[in-house]
């Protein structure tokens, strides 16, 4: 089943189940007017969505109207809980090394997670609004799940159990910033602004075989201004998967339905040290700031630039016909005016 939240004026937008192919959807009032009633009461009417699912696909739908992308807000424009991982734990090797700094043997075993603001995401074609290019912007193309209620201390098998949907994520992360609140020891706040999220999110059984040990065995394609910036597969060098990531994430406290658990940066080793740019016949990257860390490691310095006002990045995952599985996130990085 595909779903999305339509732009309707309100906070939470309204439902929509999307056809497989994401060309017509229609709102289920009769069942769920937002995604996250629809969470919430799971057991219940998920089964009446699917029904609703299955007829869209099949035309017998009459209501219908054509999807547009643009008009979506994120999955849930807001949510109880938006916790991200680091997954791959390449992506914070190279960060470390170009840094000459150890990695410490505990992050192959215990995963790395934040708690980002969840008040606010922003839709998958809404523009990135930063105020100063001096932040050092960057965008971070991630696989994202929506858990059903979680109980704490639960085991990875049951974390497993409880995904509902899964996503795409551009983590946008200000790289300028990060430093000094990293040096306070309290973590991030001002150098994670407002994530965005695919148009629609799916259940696991839209992914076939594709969907296995709690991972998304498909390339994650990041297409920078135009040009394609990385093709990693989301199901390669993923340290801990998403059984373990929910587990982690419920180890002191439940996790209420509707929370949103990230993977962190998509990133593959690509059989070499430090990984190759498309450029160079590889699988490229999944932020700008993975290719600087390679950079410089190998050159002493980076050489690729963090976004600027203008600049544009396209987010998404194709099924082996090569049908768009989530929808885009299609974004441009525009200044944003202090009120």
């Amino acid at each position: 089943m595909k779903l999305a939240s339509v732009k309707n004026g309100s906070r939470d937008g309204c439902l929509v189940v999307v056809s497989r192919d994401l060309t017509r959807c229609v709102a289920i009032p009769d069942v769920a007017n937002t995604m996250q009633q629809l969470i919430d009461n799971w057991t219940e009417l998920a089964p009446k969505a699917e029904a609703v699912y299955q007829a869209l696909n099949q035309g017998s739908v009459t209501n219908s109207q054509a999807f547009n992308a643009a008009d979506c807000e994120s999955p849930l424009p807001r949510a109880y809980q938006w916790a991200d991982g680091s997954a791959y734990v390449n992506h914070v090797e190279l960060v470390r090394k170009a840094r000459n700094a150890e990695m410490p043997p505990s992050f192959w075993t215990d995963p790395l997670m934040y708690q980002g603001g969840s008040d606010d995401f922003i839709g998958p074609a809404d523009d990135i609004l930063i105020e100063s290019e001096s932040y050092g912007i960057d965008f971070e193309g991630e696989v994202a799940v929506i858990t059903d209620d979680v109980p704490m201390a639960c085991s990875a098998e049951v974390g497993l159990s409880k995904v509902r949907l899964l996503m795409l994520v551009n983590d946008v992360s200000l790289r300028g910033l990060i430093p000094n609140e990293l040096g306070k020891g309290f973590g991030f706040f001002h150098s994670k602004p407002a994530s965005s999220f695919s148009p629609v999110a799916v259940t696991p059984d839209e992914l076939g075989d594709k969907w296995q040990d709690g991972k998304v065995h498909l390339p994650l394609l990041s297409t920078y201004n135009n040009a394609l910036f990385g093709k990693p597969n989301a199901g390669i060098d993923m340290t801990f998967d998403f059984g373990q990531l929910v587990a982690h994430a419920a180890k002191t406290r439940n996790l209420s339905a509707g929370a949103i658990i990230g993977s962190g940066t998509v990133s593959n080793k690509q059989g070499t040290e430090f990984g190759t740019a498309v450029t160079e016949g590889g699988v490229g990257y999944s932020c700008i700031a993975e290719i600087r860390m390679i950079e410089t490691i190998r050159d002493g310095k980076p050489s690729t630039e963090f976004m600027k006002f203008g600049d544009t990045i396209r987010i998404e995952m194709l099924n082996e016909q090569g049908e768009s599985v989530f929808g885009a996130i299609d974004q441009k990085v525009v200044q944003y005016q202090a009120k």
